[in-house]
């Protein structure tokens, strides 16, 4: 997929870059991303594929734009209070790159749609705030064979990681799967929502920016994946850790 030369001036920082270069340049023009969630994870996920080039990204979410969104959710401006995340969030991505192409999914990601969500895609990064939809979005990206950098924050701390169960590492072990990591469910009413904890708004910023990046690298080679290794981030103490995890035997 061709560069124009307005984009080979836009991507010029990337196109130096030793693990980019004009080819990884053009996968990600090539490459369609879905995010799930167009809030506080999804908001800088959204801004930063813009401005990578992403050539497709398509935002699903249901919801739409409240006054208490906007001390995190930066993608939306307060003019944008009760309008659909989905169109608010095209906007701005137009605004960061009119190069991008961006797909609206107003629906609520669930168990009836999620394949055929999933599906239209090749990578699926998920900043949903619930466990349901983590669950769906998982088993739908292992169901389509899809790559799926998922994250997660409450309070003051957060977690990443990729999931690309399909795949093989170079041993020649199949890659876990979210159910290797989180197995069930928790129960309801045990881990306080977003609205009932709080969240610090930075924190979004930090991972969901981690999680663009980890996209990126995904569709580009670029470095070591996350597949199989699950990054904790405490914002009060300003430290990472990072837990390895792997396949069970289980079906």
């Amino acid at each position: 997929m061709t560069l124009s030369q307005e984009e080979l001036e836009r991507y010029a920082r990337h196109i130096v870059l030793r693990h980019i270069g004009g080819p990884g340049q053009q996968k990600l023009k090539a490459a369609r991303v879905l995010v799930v969630g167009a809030g506080g994870l999804g908001s800088p996920v959204i801004a930063y594929l813009a401005a990578a080039g992403i050539g497709t990204i398509g935002i699903v979410d249901n919801d739409t734009v409240s006054l208490s969104n906007l001390q995190r959710q930066i993608i939306h401006d307060t003019d944008q209070v009760g309008e659909a995340k989905t169109a608010s969030a095209t906007r701005a991505a137009a605004r960061i790159n009119p190069h991008v192409a961006v797909e609206s999914h107003h629906v609520r990601l669930e168990e009836e749609n999620a394949r055929e969500l999933v599906g239209g895609y090749d990578i699926v990064a998920d900043g949903s705030d619930n466990f349901d939809t983590r669950y769906t979005v998982a088993d739908a990206c292992e169901a389509e064979e899809k790559t799926l950098v998922s994250a997660a924050v409450g309070q003051f701390d957060a977690s990443l990681t990729t999931l690309k169960p399909h795949l093989k590492d170079e041993n020649g072990n199949s890659f876990p799967r979210y159910r290797d990591l989180f197995p069930e469910k928790p129960p309801v009413g045990l881990v306080p929502t977003c609205a009932e904890a709080g969240i610090l708004g930075a924190l979004t910023g930090v991972i969901g920016s981690m999680q663009a990046l980890e996209i990126i690298k995904e569709i580009t080679d670029a470095g070591d994946s996350l597949a199989g290794r699950l990054v904790l981030y405490d914002a009060l103490a300003a430290r990472f850790e990072e837990f390895h995890y792997a396949r069970s035997g289980k079906a």
